[in-house]
Parts: structure tokens; sequence; C-alpha cells
């Protein structure tokens, strides 16, 4: 009877007995989307929830099933700005403060280090359709570490013109942002302008996105001014038809410089999240929400059923345009020290390939969750 036993165990491990069977392998993400709250610290994101519903807990990112720490550290100080801190993300490779997408060897204005290959970039090449959406302008850090590579992250001129000059594939399809007068000033004094790069490129620079046809599947917007969310929307309609997948990032400030301002943007952000959680597949989209450093604000006062920013109307009264800004704002329930920190950030997933985000880590971290979602090896491994 044994013997039996031991034989049909035998026949049943060399055939592959379903209750042996290897687990099946993740699933594999089509579709990335990459939500970044410039300067949206775990103290910012909270706040965020307190002001916009007068409840912790209540913004739909904060109910997302897998949450991590991300360090933002750049190589060589504890505090990151803008440029370190969405390059690390966008290449897996940290840097210096003020260097867009190259490696640590570079000096700030100074100096160029290689190259870092950005995720965009990983996805121009795997033929995929790419956006870039900002409330910011285009040429900024944080768009800039998605699509360029500087050793400055002030060289706007510079910057905007590698949108139109690709390492891979043909470049971002669908670019979104403010900042025309500036980047403008920068293009006219090397020569250069809006409609000349526009028509050496047969590519029109829109100055508002209502001015962007529908028929032009890869629309650049330089405005003064722009709809982060109908621009994210319009993205989003553009992109989601492509056969083999798409890349959108998305950035909204968070800067609590203005306390009520940065904390209404975290909170129209997060419903713009969920707006778009609706209209994408969660099967094979993987959406992931994050900052690229955090700012100095806390909550150290309040009650339910009593404003948050008790005593914001009084202090804003008291601000002059132009003046020179005080480097504390203190209000009842909060105070903001009007400065980057240097703790960890949150950083949210949900979709095939979540699942990593988990834990401490650094930011770099967030690369390869994104490279792995889509299956893909980055170079050099």
């Amino acid at each position: 009877m044994l013997k039996g036993l031991l034989a049909a165990a035998s026949l049943s491990l060399a055939i592959g007995s379903p209750a042996l069977a290897q687990p099946a392998p993740p699933p594999k993400a089509k579709n990335v989307i990459l939500f970044l709250a410039d300067a949206g610290g775990v103290s910012s994101v909270s706040a965020a929830s307190l002001l916009g519903y007068g409840e912790p807990l209540k913004l739909r990112v904060q109910h997302w099933p897998n949450l991590g720490l991300s360090d933002t550290t750049p190589v060589d100080q504890f505090v990151s700005d803008s440029a370190n801190g969405m390059s690390a993300i966008m290449t897996g490779v940290k840097t210096r403060n003020g260097v867009i997408s190259q490696s640590p060897a570079a000096v700030r204005g100074k100096t160029d280090g290689e190259p870092t290959k950005t995720l965009l970039e990983y996805a121009e090449e795997h033929g995929l359709r790419t956006g870039v959406v900002t409330s910011q302008p285009v040429a900024d850090a944080t768009p800039a570490a998605t699509y360029a590579h500087s050793n400055d992250r002030g060289k706007w001129g510079e910057i905007f013109q590698q949108a139109f000059a690709p390492r891979y594939g043909d470049g971002v399809d669908v670019l979104f942002g403010t900042g025309r007068a500036k980047i403008g000033k920068q293009l006219a004094a090397s020569g250069t302008g809006f409609d000349q790069i526009a028509k050496a490129h047969e590519r029109p620079i829109y100055a508002r996105l209502e001015d962007a046809p529908s028929a032009n599947a890869r629309p650049v917007v330089v405005a003064d001014q722009i709809d982060t969310r109908a621009a994210t929307l319009r993205a989003l309609d553009l992109l989601k038809g492509s056969p083999k997948g798409y890349l959108l990032v998305v950035e909204w400030d968070a800067h609590t410089d203005d306390p009520r301002e940065g904390l209404q943007h975290i909170v129209d952000f997060d419903k713009l999240i969920a707006e778009v959680e609706t209209r994408v597949d969660l099967k094979d989209t993987l959406l992931v929400f994050t900052a690229d450093h955090s700012f100095g604000l806390q909550v150290d006062g309040g009650r339910r059923g009593e404003p948050l920013l008790e005593g914001y109307e009084a202090w804003k009264a008291t601000q002059t345009p132009g003046a020179e800004e005080e480097d504390v704002i203190r209000l009842k329930n909060v105070m903001v020290n009007r400065s980057h920190t240097g703790e960890e950030v949150a950083a949210l997933a949900v979709g095939p390939g979540s699942e990593r985000v988990r834990g401490y880590f650094p930011n770099t971290h967030l690369f390869d969750v994104m490279m792995d979602a889509w299956g893909w090896k980055k170079d050099g491994k």
C-alpha cells in the first residue's frame, strides 16, 4: 500500500501536479503613468486631505494598495532639488542638484556628465508613445528630466530644443506646459525662437492648449498658463490608442510657499488622478504617485470642524507682491518653513508591477519598478 502511494506521488510530481504547479508570472504593464507632485511630501499630502475634506485619509492616492517611502537625496547632499529628484526617478541614477539626467560627474554649469538614459527614451526606443504634461514651464527641471540632458537646469533654451532632437525614437509625442515668456527669451538670446524651431522640425508650437487642433497627434503647447486637468485628459486621449502602449508623466506643483495654493493643488491633482484611474484599465496600466522632494510644512494644531488654515486670510493680506518673503509662515495650526527638506517622500502605486512599491528605498527604485513592469532591462545589464 505504501509503495503504491509513493509511486502515485512520484508520478504526480513527474507530470506536474496542479497543487505543485509554479505560480503564473505577474502580468506586465502595457502603459505607465507617473504622477509627480513637485514638493508634495508626506506632511503636505496629509494636510491636503485635511484642507480638502476636513478629515485624514480622504485622498484617492491614500487608498492605493502599495506604499513605500522614497529617499530623495542627491549623491553629495541630504536635501534634493527637482533636477536631481526627478532625474533619479527617470534614469535610475542619482546625480547632483541642478543637473538634468546626467551622471554625478557633471558639475553644474561647468562640466557635463554622461547622459543617463531616461524612462521616456526607453519608451521611445521600444516604440511606445510618450507624453509629458506639467503645470510648470516645459523646460523646468521636472519635465526636462524626462526628455533632456543638461549640466544646468537653468539652460531652458537649450533644454527645450532637445525635445526636437531626440536620441531615441521620434522624441516626446505630446508636450504640454507653461514657460513661454522665459523660454522664448532664452531662445532669442541664442538666435532662434518658437517659430524657427517649429519650421525647422515641421512641428507647430502652440501658445494655448485650445489652439492645438484635434487632428494633430503630436502637439506641443508652451503657454503662459495651462489647465493641467484639461491638458492631462487631452494627452491621455492622444496616447491611449497606441498599439504598443504609452508613457505619460504628469507634474503638478505642490510647493506650499503659499499654503492654501500649494495644498489645493494637491487636492486638485488627486481629483485628476482619480479621474484618470477611471479611464484606464488597471490590468495593463501601472499608476505611480510620488514627489521629487519634500517641503517644510507641518500641521501642529487644529480640530475637526474648524478650518485647517485658520489665520490664512490675515497672513495673505500682509503679503506685498515683489517684497522679500519671510522664511517662516506661522498660522494657528500650520507652520511652513519655506525650504526643501530631506526626509523621504511617499510613493504609492496601483496596477501591474505596483507590488514592488513597498518599504524604504532610494528614489532610483521607482525607475526599476516601472522598467520591470514593462519587462525591460536597463542598458548594460
